[in-house]
């Protein structure tokens, strides 16, 4: 064990918000790098604190309950670090209080950060203008929706200025490890990492998904991922065959032999497919209208998108957007059998 030092250096102070649903599983990955490197260091160089809405407990979208925590009524944000913890429909977050007291500790000059979608609560406070975030990648189409004017990355985490965000998971451990790169060097971030045993410290460039990883790696033709990702890219206004086979330099019947022999669907089908999880996503994640919807995805009415979507994903968007807004394991499936996610 490190011998005990007497405490000379400055003691940062890291305030964690978590909103309801909140992802329990980033929540302990941001922090621990932290609790590594006070016991390594052998002086309390890190602290942290649960913040909550109204002071009670706050129940994370796996299950896990952090019971204590101090209210925003109670505490000003006078963190080092504040960072809002959100992931399932953050979008309820909005009320005046959080807002402004999230506004308060922007003007006293802490800096602001978003695990998973915390974004978006800081994002709809206003906070995020001239900043680059992420989000978690099943949400980045959505926030892109509800706020044109932020820049995306589909990166690990971002720190810019004053605002920091990471997209969850195991991510927050690198976020986290950066802050103590910054703040006290490599020596100790890279201790701290081994310490916890994570393989190595992963730049905030890095990609959230690899792209040897997506859509179908790399052991398919350069002409299918060519192809697919012109679809991922041309979803509002969906390209025909003929004009994906034009683009890739095949011919259709070419093109349908290689989504046949690797995909196992028609470029049709792979194409609606693609068009049907960007939909879902806008339904789940945003408040904004059916038809608007629909028409963001390439369908040419709100009942058109509801008929695919319903053979997809054997559930209506209507329905869908109140289920999908629920933590996976606490929604009832016992009114739709057979109901599958993405």
């Amino acid at each position: 064990m490190p011998p005990e030092r007497e405490v000379t250096e400055f003691t940062c102070r890291i305030g964690m918000l978590l909103l309801p649903g909140f992802n329990g599983f980033a929540a302990q990955a941001f922090l621990d790098p932290f609790r590594a490197a006070n016991y390594l260091r052998g002086s309390r160089i890190y602290d942290w604190q649960f913040l909550s809405l109204d002071g009670g407990s706050v129940v994370a979208s796996n299950g896990i309950k952090i019971a204590d925590t101090t209210g925003i009524e109670q505490q000003s944000p006078n963190h080092d670090f504040l960072m809002v913890n959100a992931s399932w429909a953050p979008e309820q977050f909005r009320s005046k209080n959080l807002q402004a007291w999230l506004r308060l500790g922007s003007r006293q000059g802490v800096t602001l950060g978003g695990i998973d979608n915390g974004a978006v609560v800081l994002a709809f406070a206003g906070l995020l203008d001239n900043h680059r975030v992420v989000v978690h990648y099943e949400h980045l189409a959505a926030f892109n929706e509800m706020f044109p004017a932020i820049e995306t990355a589909e990166s690990l985490y971002t720190i810019d200025k004053r605002r920091i965000s990471c997209c969850g998971g195991v991510a927050a451990v690198d976020l986290a490890l950066e802050i103590i790169r910054i703040q006290k060097g490599i020596e100790l971030a890279n201790a701290s990492a081994r310490y916890i045993f994570h393989e190595r410290l992963r730049d905030a460039a890095e990609a959230q998904i690899p792209r040897r990883l997506q859509p179908v790696g790399y052991q398919v033709p350069e002409k299918l991922r060519d192809a697919i990702l012109l679809m991922e890219r041309n979803i509002e206004e969906p390209l025909t065959q003929p004009e994906l086979a034009s683009y890739l330099v095949l011919s259709v019947r070419q093109l349908q032999r290689i989504f046949k022999q690797y995909i196992g669907l028609t470029p049709v089908r792979y194409y609606l497919n693609v068009r049907l999880d960007r939909a879902r996503g806008l339904v789940t994640q945003t408040e904004m209208p059916i038809m608007d919807i629909a028409a963001l995805c390439g369908f040419l009415r709100a009942e058109q998108l509801s008929r695919a979507y319903v053979k997809r994903f054997d559930i209506t968007p209507i329905r869908d957007r109140i289920e999908g807004r629920i933590p996976f394991q606490f929604r009832n499936f016992t009114d739709h059998a057979g109901y599958h996610s993405v």
